[in-house]
């Protein structure tokens, strides 16, 4: 019999590993089984929050003729394109990254593509958002894009992303929110004057210090025990004192009358592929059609780097192993948000969280897919989980990412410029793609201008001609 290392990962090569292992590379990679299922789970509790705030957002927004889609229905197709896609890009990606709804494609869909076209016609954008992204990596365009990017420029795209999470974390957490006097933030919730103050925060607050003594200590699955803690705490706050519902971010911590509901599949295959051509015009839905693949393209990109550089499993050059599966399985989440009416599903920064707590294969995708696939039927359960305690695992995935800036060249002002512009403008802008576009733009310039032209490359110059098209299109009144 082959030696067992006592996590079920066998210590020797080749034939002797078992099947799984050697499918997902766990030993390869240096991981183990126990490191896979822990990651996939503190990843799916990182994400868990999209089944609250996806159908929030979606059933929030009325369509051109005033519709509006069910949020009961929308909890059901969120978990079940999202534990579908992540199951796919376990098994096809075989990477520890997980889907879901897309916070920035979710935003272009609910406000402004809603109130210009019918629900059906505006998910039918989304699928031939997902087909037009499936062409580009089968056509090398992706693969490509990914390849031209500067070493530092992917370095400083993980460590925007990083801060993007962060500030995402600290504003669900009520930490941080939009200045009640004009100020662009401020400490606390709106309207609460710059102090922190509410048993939420102190949710929190308890949820990342645990999580962060215990990270301190490296005890395995940290992150996890600090969302798991401060759910706890939450739950018995929420009891002792009577809180109202209204208090907690997302998620109320309150004992469901039943774990187990039956999922509505109303939304399935509620979906138009040409009507948004005729009934908002070409020009108007081509827009739209471009502003979704942009942010998905870039988004994705950004994302996909960041996890490859954290989870150790990109080269020297931030390339990634089966990056074309992982493409294709991206583009393939899009189709399959836009069949369930849940936005696209594309790849999710969350992942990370997974990844501090040891995930390195595809076996976590698989995990973290199952769980949301159980949410078809415990979503009351997953409910429970308020926003204040996945918040803990944002920020401190932020704050990990944010290891990464000490190995861009800070001293070469062509690297310098373009990587703080791309690390700034993602929270600043609260967009990835845009934190892309203009490192992407800054970088073009300044080598050109440092008569750098030819180490440039004709496709930084053509992505740089499609981000200021991009930005400009509003003035341009397009």
């Amino acid at each position: 019999m082959p030696e067992n290392n006592g996590t079920g990962s066998s210590t020797r090569s080749g034939t002797d590993r078992s099947w799984l292992d050697r499918f997902f590379l766990i030993g390869e990679r240096g991981s183990t089984y126990g490191r896979e299922v822990r990651g996939g789970l503190t990843t799916f509790m990182a994400m868990a929050y999209i089944i609250v705030l996806n159908p929030v957002i979606l059933s929030s927004v009325t369509d051109v003729n005033g519709d509006v889609l069910s949020a009961p229905q929308l909890t059901t197709m969120t978990v079940l394109s999202a534990g579908l896609v992540t199951i796919m890009m376990g098994l096809v990606g075989r990477a520890p990254i997980a889907c879901a709804a897309a916070l920035g494609v979710m935003a272009v869909v609910a406000y402004q593509a809603a109130p210009v076209m019918a629900w059906p016609e505006v998910m039918g954008l989304v699928v031939w958002q997902g087909i037009a992204i499936i062409l580009m990596v089968v056509t090398g365009v992706r693969t490509a894009v990914m390849n031209a990017l500067p070493h530092d420029l992917k370095l400083a795209i993980g460590v925007g992303i990083g801060l993007f999470v962060s500030l995402i974390g600290l504003t669900n957490a009520g930490f941080v929110s939009a200045g009640d006097g004009g100020s662009l933030l401020q400490l606390g919730v709106a309207g609460g004057g710059g102090h922190l103050d509410g048993w939420p925060i102190l949710v929190f607050v308890t949820g990342l210090i645990l999580a962060s003594l215990l990270l301190a200590r490296n005890v395995p699955g940290a992150i996890f025990y600090g969302i798991v803690g401060a759910t706890v705490l939450a739950v018995v706050l929420h009891y002792a004192l009577n809180l109202n519902d209204q208090v907690w971010g997302g998620g109320v911590p309150a004992l469901p009358s039943s774990p187990v509901s039956m999922p509505d599949f109303g939304l399935l295959f509620q979906v138009d592929l040409f009507g948004a051509w005729t009934s908002a015009g070409p020009t108007t839905a081509g827009i739209i059609l471009f502003t979704l693949v942009l942010a998905g393209f870039f988004d994705a990109l950004g994302t996909i780097l960041a996890i490859g550089t954290k989870a150790g499993i990109a080269d020297d050059k931030g390339q990634m192993p089966r990056v074309n599966q992982i493409l294709v399985t991206d583009g393939a989440g899009a189709v399959a948000g836009g069949l369930t009416s849940s936005s696209a599903t594309l790849v999710f920064v969350e992942s990370t969280a997974g990844v501090s707590e040891g995930a390195r294969t595809g076996l976590a995708s698989v995990v973290t897919g199952a769980l949301f696939l159980s949410g078809l039927f415990f979503a009351p359960v997953f409910g429970m989980v308020p926003a204040e305690a996945a918040s803990v695992a944002m920020v401190l995935v932020g704050a990990m990412m944010m290891m990464h800036v000490g190995q861009i060249a800070w001293t070469d002002i062509s690297v310098a410029i373009p990587a703080f512009l791309t690390i700034a403008m993602m929270p600043f802008a609260y967009d990835i793609a845009s934190g892309i576009g203009i490192g992407i733009i800054a970088h073009t310039l300044i080598r050109t201008v440092q008569g750098r032209f030819y180490d440039v490359g004709w496709l930084m110059w053509l992505l740089s001609a499609v981000f200021a098209f991009h930005f400009s299109m509003h003035a341009m009144g397009l």
